[in-house]
């Protein structure tokens, strides 16, 4: 119905914990909107992107979804940021039959099948395993091997899967876990939390975390004499630009996952020109300020959509699901393709190391060399600095 916007419709985390991620992705979204719309839109029809924000609250993604078919009549969904936004929307998206392109999901549709679904992130076919394959890939290399690993965790959906995966990949590299401590979201103060950790000594302390835990889990092991040789691992957080502000120096030694970097070998047709917009149109507003973890996945999730529809030459879900399962996609993030459960057909996790950061200013984190990658071999620019605190650990400004 050329005149008549393709409205497509979606819930992000734009307040709550995760705001600063959603905040990104909505941003990008924007981005992408501006875009394609200059250049006539798609089946001549301008997109129209529906938004509402889910304030980080799974138990309202239910309610959203439901009034963007009913209310706001969309005529496609998108999936939001994040097992807490994509997860309790994944039953209505089964329901009505939608297609649906989530963003950093991480095994979503392990329990579903659903094979309208697809996932834009990195992590493959065994994403709970894939998140964290480097990190004890890289603590195997290492002298003295590091035998006994310590799991501190959220309490929160998303610390389900990477705990898991975590396991899998200790038992892989003949590493025990000697504890797995679990802390409720609420807590401020984790002076406890690594105490109890700590009282195995193990050698590596596995994080999974959100962005507010994180930074108080990282305050606390850096006042801590914790004596582990390997720390970090699933956490998010350090990739967002608000953490790195307030931990500045305290990242130095982390061990982390990343999906992004703007290293050579991920300097991907259109990445560089995103990024730059992004980071001109980033200035003053909630949304990261440098956009590497979310920004350019969260383009490629639209553009996914965009190829589906265009090369389909309609809206009808069924149609868009059957290309989506068997095409290959160029994207800002490289050539995409989808394998079992909608999950990328192979990984490309980053493993990076935290090194040489003297202030919080954002700039230091925009340099390459801050977070220096360890794993695959494919991408690795540096070797892991072993044990942790050799890292030179200075305090923050």
């Amino acid at each position: 119905m050329p005149g008549i916007p393709i409205k497509i419709g979606y819930s992000l985390s734009l307040t709550g914990p995760l705001a600063a991620n959603g905040q990104t992705a909505h941003l990008t979204h924007q981005i992408w909107q501006e875009d394609i719309n200059a250049r006539g839109g798609l089946l001549g029809r301008e997109i129209d992107l529906v938004c509402i924000d889910d304030r980080t609250d799974a138990a309202s993604v239910p309610g959203i979804y439901q009034s963007l078919l009913t209310e706001h009549h969309v005529d496609l969904l998108l999936g939001g940021y994040g097992n807490n936004s994509i997860s309790p929307a994944m039953p209505m998206a089964i329901e009505h039959g939608k297609f649906f392109v989530g963003l950093m999901g991480l095994g979503v549709n392990n329990s579903y099948s659903y094979d309208r679904f697809f996932a834009m992130i990195p992590t493959g076919p065994d994403p709970s395993a894939a998140l964290t394959e480097g990190f004890f890939e890289t603590a195997s290399r290492q002298v003295p091997r590091p035998a006994t690993v310590a799991v501190i965790a959220a309490d929160a959906d998303f610390t389900k899967n990477p705990i898991v995966g975590a396991r899998a990949n200790a038992a892989r590299y003949e590493m025990h876990v000697v504890s797995e401590t679990k802390y409720p979201l609420a807590t401020s103060d984790f002076a406890a939390v690594l105490k109890e950790a700590e009282a195995a000594e193990p050698d590596i302390l596995f994080l999974c975390s959100y962005l507010a835990d994180s930074v108080g889990l990282i305050r606390a092991i850096a006042a801590s004499d914790a004596g582990a040789k390997l720390v970090g691992g699933a956490m998010i957080g350090p990739q967002s630009s608000t953490v790195q502000a307030e931990l500045g120096p305290l990242l130095n030694g982390i061990v982390n996952y990343e999906y992004w970097l703007p290293v050579p070998a991920m300097d991907f047709p259109g990445v560089g020109k995103l990024i730059a917009t992004y980071q001109s149109r980033a200035k003053d507003t909630p949304a990261d300020a440098l956009g590497y973890y979310v920004a350019p996945f969260a383009y490629a999730q639209l553009q996914v959509v965009e190829q589906a529809i265009r090369e389909t030459g309609g809206l009808n879900d069924a149609e868009l699901a059957e290309y989506t399962r068997t095409a290959a996609f160029p994207t800002v993030v490289g050539d995409v393709t989808f394998g079992r459960l909608g999950e990328w057909a192979a990984p490309r996790v980053l493993t990076v190391q935290f090194r040489d950061i003297h202030t919080t200013d954002a700039a230091e984190f925009a340099n390459p060399d801050a977070r220096v990658v360890v794993s695959p071999a494919g991408y690795a620019s540096g070797d892991l600095i072993y044990p942790y605190r050799a890292a030179e650990h200075t305090s923050a400004p």
